[in-house]
This record gives C-alpha cells, structure tokens and sequence, in this order.
C-alpha cells in the first residue's frame, strides 16, 4: 500500500477545517470474521446440517484497513488536547477518506481478485473503507478458502463458517474483515425488567399529571432523568436539542408511534416527524418485533431528553455483518452528530476458544468504524451490560462464570455507560412478602448490583451494571495511570462442563490474561436498576410497561445529553471520554459526581474511579459548561 504523510495532510485540511464537519495493523495472514458465539449458542449445542446449497446467494462486506491506524488514533487524542491545533477541529468525511482510506488502486486489487470467481462487488461507502460484493456460496467458498453449513438451534435455522475463511496473503496489506457469511443471531439489548424476578406483583403504573416527571421509582420518564441529573439548567437556558441530530443504532425495528405516545403521553410536545429510519442490508426483518421495545425506548429517552433534536434510527439485522455495516454507514453518512447503542455481547466471545474461529478482527473492524466516527467529531456511547463484572454469566449452560467486560462498551473509541440504584425503599408486600416482612432502605445512589435483593428472591447473580477491564483493548491515553483504573484478575480461567448419564466431563477452554493493563469499563453512569427504573411504551410489547431498566437506557440518555452539549457549545464535541477523565481529575468532577456504595458484584463504588460506576454519574450542565469552558467547539 502506499506510504502517506498522514500527519501531514492532516495539518493542511485542519489549517481551514470547521470546528463541526460538515453533514454530507493486522498480520500478513489473517483470518475471516464470522460470527460471534453470543447469548445464541455454542456451536457443540448447534445442530449441523451439512454444507450450505453451493447455488445460494450471499452478500458480504469486505471492510478495508485504515491507512495508518496508529496516526489515525493520535489524530482522534489530538481532537480532545486543549491547546492542539485540532482541539475539537474535525474531518468531513471526503477529508477522512483521502487520509484514513486505501487508494483507489487497493481497493481495485480486490474487486480484480473476486472477478474470476464470479463475484460482482458494488460501489464502496463515502469513506471507502467497505465494498459490498454479491456471489454464490461456491463462489465465496473457493475465493477464501473455507466451509459454509447449515445449523439448527430450535426454530432458528442460519448458516454461518465451519472452518475458518482466510484472506489470500496477497491482500492481507489491504482487507481487515470480510462479514455477513455467518446468518446467525450473534447480540442482545441489555435492558432488564422487574417481571424477571418478580412477573406477578408489579409496582402501580403512573403516568405524570403536572410537567414530564412522576417522581415514581420504576415509572420514571426522562423528566425524572432531568430532575436527577442537573439537565434543568440546560433547558432554563434555551437547550433544547435544537440543531442536533441524534442517531440511534439498533438491530431491531420499531414503530415510530411508540416514541410519539411516550412524548405526548408525558406532556413533552415535540416536533411531528422528527424521526427518520435508514435500513442497513434491507434492515432489521420486517413483521418480527424482537427487540422492537429496545428500540422504542432508546429513541424515547435520547429524543425526550432532547425534544427538539432530531433523529436517525439506523437498523440491521442481527447479524456479525448488519451490525458492521451499522456503525459503518453511520459514520459515512455523516448525518448524526452523536449515536447510541444498546446491544452487544460479552467481548471474550470473540476469541476462538469459544467462538470456534478468532473473530478478534471484527473487534478491531468495529474499532475503526468508532475512530472514524470521533474523527468526525460524532459522540458515541454503548451499553455497559446488565450482567455486572460477569457479562458472560447466565447465557450459556456448563459455562463457568469469569469476568469479562461488554462489546462494544469495551472498545476505547466509545462511552462506556454504566448503572446505578437510585435512593428508594423497597416495600416488600409489593412484591408478595407475607406482613411484617422488613422493608429495603436503598438511602444514597450506589452502583446497580441485585445482590441486594437476595435476601428476598434468593441468587440473583449476576445482575447488575457492566463493568470490569478488557483483556483485548489496552487502556487508552486518558485512562493509563489514571487513580482507581485496574488491571484483569489472575485465575480467570473458562471452562465448560457437560453431562451424560453420570459422566461429568470439564474442558478448559480459555485462561485469560492476568495483570493487563486494559481499557477499563464502564466510563460514566445513570440510574439502570428497574427497581427505581422506567416507563416505556411498545405496541410490540403491548403498550406501556413499568419497571424497565439496564444499561440501554444509560446509553440513550447520554446520547440526548450529547445533543444538548452541541448546542450548548456551538458544535460537535467528539468522543466525551479524554473530556470526562480530564474534567475529573483536574477541574474538581465537573462532568460527574462520584458514586461510593454498592457493587457490581465484584467491583465496589469507592471514592474516585472504579470499574463499577467509572467515574460515577453525569452531571449534565456541569459537564457542558465545563466543555464550553475549556474553549468548546473552536
């Protein structure tokens, strides 16, 4: 590939570059991501049927290496350093692709190689960096080298790689990943629910009747998610979202009625058809309402807390490439100013052991679609997990519990977002408890973990916010050596158990690395307990619900939070994080206000940073004026 003076070019476009952009390396031989294990299945519990119709047709993405990956990185530190030249100054996407992307002359390398085969390819993305190509299973199978079969789990019929697809060595230079062979349903939201551990007894639901919020844990709105977290003084002022434009990221679709009803509902008035859907591969199926809720509530709590945003849902299958080709797309386009997602997957079921190929290139697929993103000055924030420090526990029976942190809250070029239990009393004949059973006095905000409620319901582990530390990303420049980050846990070793007749059988599958220095999760938090959680509106999930909960909640929120900033400062920020940890440590917690009680099962809220609340909860206005004190948007 050609040798560029990245650093270079990118002086030259910032010496005229807007503070806002406009809206218009890997091995010499690796292998081909396919699908991530996930909540849906190992593999040895999948039925094989046999190779896939050799005549079937696929479409994948071949996503292409940034050129420069390392320059990339300190383009995106330099966009967060008070005093850089390129201090929140960010790249149109015409400007990223001329740096980041591979020539033209690359990218036709591919295309000529595929041609025999008999594979067309399209036309790339507006950053260059993915080409969709169309061809037959045979077609595919003979150009990378690998096995396509059926499978059954249930209901579910997919196909996904038998064996591991290899990119030819003679372009390894320019290929990173090749998606979209594997079919299977790889991800989940991570929203909870009260009805989870107590489905017959049920908090009395509770519209507002003066203003948005009801002051009702476990029916709060984003009004009460205002009075919490210090948004009012952004709306005395006049912020209101206005100019903004929110993306919510989703591999479900949605009615977009729902958000609607919840808005007028809670006495918010909002703008008629502010709401725009872009289908990524045809979008998520149409008629299946799996996870339509997640979706209604993300663009609910980001568009209420933002009413006079606007708003792009960009939906995909649930699939390794739909949700690529997602986060892909959203940065092309260029079209939001900050984006949110709420699904994901424990990051360790990307190693081989588990996934029966290594699907770590994916991981650093996603990474590149975030760096773009910041490059770009768009805000992102991802869903820490409902699972706690185990974000693996409880999806796959015989899997032993470990601690391992969500994907892709992990990946250091996105914020992290956390839960928290909010102060409430836990009156236990609510949920069933015979009299004179004690009540529960949860008396400051802690870190959200339901070890606390086992006295009553008995193990719950191991819900609770995500958190913990990445043993694949190495901490990023505004976590090293910051107070309270830690390292992975020494014994963390993953094994799986099956039984037949009386034979227990245990295979180590993984041991993971002990005293890395990784990136550390969650970055900042919001109230995610359904105990003191939320109403939500679905028609997918027959109307209005209370008692919802999780980290997908957090992420939207933020994302309407992020909106709010824009406007505040005039412009894009960028990736919140370096601006978070900074404004912590030096300007006395302007941004966030320490959380120091409760646990997420196995990290604890102490004073300062911990992998349980990170740096603790957002303080809405302090974090924008500290942002337009620093300089803003220049």
């Amino acid at each position: 590939m050609r040798a560029r003076n990245t650093i270079g070019l990118v002086s030259v476009i910032l010496a005229g570059a807007a503070c806002s952009a406009p809206t218009t390396s890997q091995s010499e031989s690796t292998a081909i991501t396919t699908s991530a294990l996930g909540s849906s299945g190992n593999p040895t519990l999948d039925l094989d049927l046999g190779p896939s119709d050799p005549t079937q047709v696929v479409s994948v993405s071949i996503i292409f290496k940034v050129n420069g990956l390392n320059q990339l990185e300190q383009f995106v530190q330099s966009t967060q350093e008070p005093g850089s030249p390129s201090y929140h100054r960010f790249l149109s996407v015409n400007e990223f692709a001329s740096i980041f992307a591979p020539s033209t002359r690359d990218i036709a390398r591919v295309s000529a190689y595929l041609a025999p085969f008999g594979i067309q390819v399209g036309a790339t993305l507006a950053d260059n960096l993915v080409l969709k190509a169309t061809g037959t299973v045979a077609a595919f199978t003979q150009a990378f080298t690998f096995d396509l079969h059926d499978y059954q789990r249930g209901s579910t019929r997919y196909h996904r790689p038998a064996s591991a697809p290899s990119i030819p060595g003679s372009l390894s230079d320019v290929m990173l990943v090749v998606a979209g062979f594997s079919t299977q349903p790889a991800f989940t939201p991570k929203f909870t629910s009260t009805k989870t551990i107590a489905p017959k007894y049920q908090t009395p639901f509770a519209l507002p009747t003066n203003g948005t919020a009801t002051g009702v844990p476990g029916n709060y709105t984003v009004g009460d998610f205002a009075n919490q977290y210090d948004v009012n003084p952004l709306y005395q002022a006049g912020i209101d979202g206005k100019g903004s434009t929110i993306g919510i990221a989703t591999l479900a679709n949605f009615y977009p009625a729902d958000a609607y009803t919840y808005w007028s509902s809670i006495n918010l008035p909002v703008r008629a058809n502010r709401i725009q859907q872009i289908h990524i591969d045809e979008g998520a199926p149409i008629g299946s309402d799996v996870g339509s809720g997640e979706t209604s509530l993300d663009v609910e709590q980001s568009g209420g807390i933002a009413p006079e945003a606007n708003i792009v849902v960009y939906d995909a299958p649930n699939t390794d490439g739909g949700f690529l080709d997602l986060f892909y797309n959203a940065a092309s386009d260029n079209l939001v100013d900050s984006l949110s997602v709420s699904w994901g997957e424990a990051e360790v079921y990307y190693n081989a052991a588990l996934a029966g190929t290594d699907l770590t290139a994916e991981l650093a697929a996603f990474h590149q679609a975030f760096l773009e993103g910041a490059a770009q000055g768009i805000s992102m924030f991802a869903s820490a997990g409902d699972s706690g420090a185990y974000d693996a526990s409880n999806q796959i029976a015989g899997l032993s519990n470990f601690l391992t942190v969500d994907s892709p809250a992990g990946d250091p070029a996105i914020t992290a977002a956390g839960g928290t239990t909010t102060p409430f009393t836990f009156t236990a004949t609510d949920y069933g408890f015979p009299a004179g059973t004690p009540n529960l006095v949860i008396s400051q905000e802690q870190v959200w973990g339901w070890d606390y409620l086992e006295p009553y319901f008995g193990s719950l582990f191991s819900v609770g916010g995500g958190g913990g530390v990445s043993s694949f990303w190495p901490a990023p420049w505004y976590q090293e050596g910051y107070p309270g980050a830690r390292s992975t846990e020494p014994g963390q070793v993953i094994t799986y158990t099956t039984t037949s007749g009386t034979t227990t059988t245990t295979q180590t599958l993984l041991t993971l690395p002990a005293h890395f220095q990784g990136r550390n999760v969650p970055d900042v938090s919001a109230d995610a307990d359904p105990f003191t959680g939320y109403l939500i509106y679905s028609t997918a999930d027959g109307g209005w619900l209370n008692g919802y909960g999780g980290t997908s909640f957090v992420a939207p929120q933020l994302n309407g939070v992020s909106a709010l900033v824009r406007q505040r400062v005039g412009g894009r920020v960028g990736l919140w994080n370096p601006m978070l940890y900074r404004f912590a440590k030096n300007r006395g917690g302007s941004g966030s206000n320490d959380i120091t009680a409760g646990d997420n099962w196995f990290y604890y809220g102490i004073p300062g940073y911990e992998p349980a609340a990170g740096l603790g909860v957002i303080d809405a206005a302090r974090f924008a004026r500290a942002v337009a004190d620093e300089g803003g948007c220049e």
